[in-house]
């Protein structure tokens, strides 16, 4: 999965990165087709933000997350993309049975 990080009024430390590196990987297990991700980290003042945008097959993901550490709005960005994530593979899963959907009655 390519990452680009991007900080608004904050300087992306290689702590932060490896921290927004290693929370992605929990997505990659439930879902391997992700195309690009584009997070955004931004400060106001207390208000620490984490957004992050997900191409991934057939859709496009948003989520963001705010809190008044950085590292928590991470952790929330992440818990709602995992919903997302899991929402968007029962979508694209096929639940018909095609080998029980035409029985031969004889």
């Amino acid at each position: 999965m390519q990452i680009e990080l991007t900080g608004h009024h904050l300087d992306i430390t290689p702590a932060i990165r490896n921290f927004v590196n290693e929370k992605f990987k929990r997505l990659e297990r439930h879902f391997d087709h992700v195309i690009n991700t584009h997070v955004v980290l931004s400060v106001e003042k207390v208000r620490h933000q984490a957004e992050a945008s997900m191409l991934v097959s057939r859709n496009k993901i948003f989520a963001n997350a705010t809190a008044d550490d950085m590292y928590v709005a991470i952790d929330n960005l992440i818990d709602k993309l995992d919903r997302q994530i899991v929402k968007h593979k029962e979508k694209i899963k096929d639940h018909h049975n095609q080998e029980g959907a035409h029985r031969n009655f004889a």
